[in-house]
C-alpha cells in the first residue's frame, strides 16, 4: 500500500512566499490522518485553503471562510457568493451556536407565485430569476468571522481571489459537470464563463473567473457591506429589474444572518450538536436516532436486509413528520419538543412492523404534543485548539438556477423551490410539503442541511455533513451508525453503500453494493425498490477524532480532499 501525502497547491504559495508541506497522511482505503488540525471538502484547492490559513495561525471558524469563498470559485456547482446555507461552531471552551445564513425570500414574494391559471405548479421556481432567494452567504460569513474568527477579513478571502484571479486546473470529474449542465447553457454569461460559448473545458483546462475576482476583492475590501448595500448589491438589483427577478436593493439591504442555538440530543452516550429549524435535518437526525436507540435493529449486521428495513421505516416515520411540522421558526410555531419526547418516539417506534414495509399512503404524520391546528455543499474543520466547524450551504440546484450575474461572476441559487408552492405537490426532489412552508415575504424556506458535530466524553469525536437534498439527512444518519454501531473506520463509513427512504414518494433507493440478497429480502418484505445512483448526490465529508488522531474521510464518490498537519 502506497503512502498518500498532501501537499499545498502552487497557487497559496505563491499567494503569501511560505512554502507550506501538510504533514496528513494516509494508507490507501484508509482516512487522511494528521496530528493537530483537519479540513475534509468537496474540492481539493478549497481544502488546500483551509489548511493554508490554519498554518498561518487562523482557527477552525477563519478556515471556514476561506473553505467557503474559495468554493464559491472552483466548485461552482454549489459552492457560492449567490446562495446561502449553515455553519455550527463547537468552541473548543465547550460553546457551541449555530449561524443560520440561509436565504429568503423576497419582498414582492407570495404564496401562490409559482402557480398557474389552474392552479398547478410551474417551473418558474428552478428556472429564470425569479426564482432566486436573497443571498446569504456573504453575510453568514462575516457574522461568523466578526464574533468567533481572529484573522483579518481580507486573509480569509485571499487565497479564493487568487483562485479565480490566476484560474486553477479541472478535475475530470468537473470539467464534465460543466459541460454537462443545461442550466449552464440557457444562461448566455454562464455558458461564456462555464462553457467557453460552446467550446467547453476539458480536464487540465484552467478556469480564469475575472469577474468574480474582483467582487471577490471588493467584498475583502468592504466586508458584506458591498454586497448587501455597494456596488454589488447595486449591480444585482439592476439586473433583477432588467431580467423580471424579485431581489431589490431593499430585500439586500434588509438582509440578516441569525445566530440560533442548536439541537442538542443523545445517542448510546454520545452528545449531538446539530442544525434547528429553518434546518430538518437536526430534528430528522435526533428524531431518527431515538427510534433506532429503543431498537436492536443492528445485531443483523451492517447492509443486512434487517438493518436496511428497520432504519427505512425510521426515515418513512421521520419524512412523514417532516412534510406537516417544519418550517422558518421566524414564522410558524413548530412541536419540536413532542417531535422528540420519549414518548412520541416509543408510538413511533412501536408502530414498526419487522416483518412487513409499511405502505406510505397508511401512514400519516404523528400527533407529537405541542402541535398546531438538488445541490449542496459540505466541509468539516477542526484545528489545534479543538475548534470545530461544520459548514454546509447550497445553491439548490446543481449551478442553482444556472444564472450568472452579469459584471459580477457569481452563480445565482433557485432556492425558491425549497418553499411549498402547493400542498400536496413534489418539489424537485419529489418531497411533499405543507403549509407551514409557505411563502412568505422574508422568510427562509425549510432545509434538510445537517451539520452535525458529535462529542464523546464532552470533546469532539465527529464533525460531519453532506450535500444532497433529503439525502442529506440519511446520508448523515447512516455515517454515524456505521461509525457507532457498525464499527466501521471513518473512510469505510462515508463511502458504504447507502439507502434513502423519504415518505413519499414511497420508494426504497438503493445504490450498488447492497447485496443482491439483501435486495430480493427487501422487496419479500413489501419495499418498492429502486436503485438509485442519484444517492451519490449525498457525499459525506467527515473527520473522526481518536486516540490522539485526526481522520479526515473525503466520500469517494466525487473528488473532494481530506487534508490536515
Amino acid at each position: 500500500m502506497g503512502l498518500v501525502q498532501s501537499g499545498m497547491p502552487r497557487f497559496v504559495t505563491r499567494f503569501l512566499g511560505i512554502p507550506l508541506v501538510c504533514a496528513a497522511f494516509a494508507y490507501a482505503g484508509e482516512p487522511v490522518r494528521a496530528r493537530h488540525a483537519m479540513v475534509v471538502a468537496e474540492e481539493s484547492f478549497a481544502a488546500d485553503a483551509g489548511v493554508f490559513v490554519l498554518k498561518a495561525g487562523g482557527n477552525a471558524v477563519d478556515a471556514a471562510v476561506a473553505v467557503g469563498f474559495a468554493l464559491a470559485v472552483t466548485h461552482p456547482f454549489a459552492g457560492n457568493l449567490g446562495g446561502g446555507g449553515f455553519m455550527l461552531i463547537r468552541l473548543a471552551d465547550g460553546r457551541s451556536t449555530f449561524i443560520d445564513f440561509r436565504e429568503r425570500a423576497p419582498g414582492k414574494a407570495s404564496r401562490d407565485m409559482y402557480l398557474d391559471k389552474q392552479g398547478n405548479p410551474t417551473h418558474d421556481s428552478i428556472e429564470g430569476w425569479r426564482s432566486a432567494g436573497v443571498p446569504g452567504t456573504v453575510r453568514g460569513f462575516e457574522l461568523a468571522h466578526s464574533k468567533y474568527g481572529r484573522k483579518k477579513w481580507g486573509e480569509a478571502i485571499a487565497p479564493a481571489i487568487e483562485l479565480a484571479a490566476k484560474g486553477f486546473p479541472l478535475a475530470p470529474r468537473a470539467a464534465e459537470s460543466l459541460q454537462a449542465a443545461t442550466n449552464l447553457a440557457r444562461d448566455s454569461e454562464s455558458r461564456r464563463i462555464f462553457q467557453k460559448n460552446g467550446a467547453y473545458f476539458h480536464p487540465g483546462d484552467w478556469l480564469i473567473q475575472p469577474e468574480l475576482a474582483a467582487t471577490l476583492r471588493r467584498i475583502a475590501s468592504s466586508g458584506s457591506r458591498d454586497f448587501y448595500q455597494g456596488e454589488t448589491a447595486k449591480r444585482l438589483a439592476a439586473e433583477m429589474a432588467k431580467h423580471g427577478g424579485l431581489i431589490t436593493l431593499a430585500d439586500l439591504a434588509n438582509y440578516t444572518a441569525v445566530e440560533r442555538k442548536p439541537l442538542t440530543g443523545t445517542y448510546r452516550g454520545l452528545t449531538m450538536i446539530t442544525a434547528p429549524p429553518p434546518s430538518s435535518g437536526g430534528i430528522g437526525l435526533l428524531q431518527m436516532l431515538g427510534m433506532l436507540e429503543g431498537s436492536e435493529y443492528q445485531k443483523t449486521g451492517a447492509g443486512s436486509a434487517a438493518a436496511i428495513h428497520y432504519t427505512t421505516e425510521v426515515m418513512r416515520r421521520f419524512f412523514a413528520d417532516r412534510s406537516q411540522y417544519l418550517g422558518d421558526p421566524d414564522f410558524v410555531k413548530q412541536p419540536l419538543a413532542g417531535l422528540l419526547d420519549p414518548a412520541y418516539i416509543r408510538g413511533r417506534r412501536a408502530s414498526i412492523n419487522t416483518n412487513r414495509a409499511t405502505p406510505s399512503k397508511q401512514l400519516s404524520p404523528g400527533k407529537p404534543s405541542g402541535s398546531e391546528g438538488m445541490e449542496t455543499t459540505h466541509y468539516s474543520i477542526v484545528d489545534a485548539e479543538g475548534n470545530a466547524v461544520a459548514v454546509t450551504y447550497t445553491l439548490n440546484n446543481g449551478y442553482g438556477n444556472g444564472i450568472t450575474v452579469p459584471g459580477l461572476g457569481f452563480l445565482l441559487n433557485d432556492e425558491m423551490d425549497d418553499f411549498t408552492s402547493k400542498p400536496g405537490a413534489p418539489n424537485m426532489f419529489g418531497l411533499l410539503q405543507g403549509s407551514a412552508n409557505a411563502i412568505q415575504p422574508g422568510k427562509r424556506p425549510l432545509s434538510a442541511m445537517t451539520p452535525t458535530i458529535i462529542l464523546r466524553d464532552g470533546k469532539p469525536y465527529m464533525v460531519l455533513g453532506a450535500p444532497g437534498g433529503p439525502r442529506i439527512i440519511t446520508s448523515v444518519l447512516q455515517a454515524i451508525l456505521n461509525v457507532v454501531d457498525f464499527h466501521m473506520n471513518i473512510q469505510d463509513a462515508v463511502d458504504a453503500p447507502r439507502f434513502h427512504h423519504q415518505w413519499m414518494p414511497d420508494k426504497l433507493y438503493l445504490e450498488q453494493g447492497i447485496s443482491p440478497a439483501a435486495v430480493a429480502r427487501l422487496k419479500a418484505l413489501g419495499h418498492d425498490v429502486e436503485s438509485s445512483p442519484g444517492i451519490v448526490l449525498a457525499r459525506v465529508e467527515a473527520i473522526l477524532i481518536q486516540g490522539g488522531w485526526l481522520e479526515g474521510a473525503a466520500d469517494s464518490r466525487w473528488i473532494g480532499k481530506a487534508a490536515g498537519y
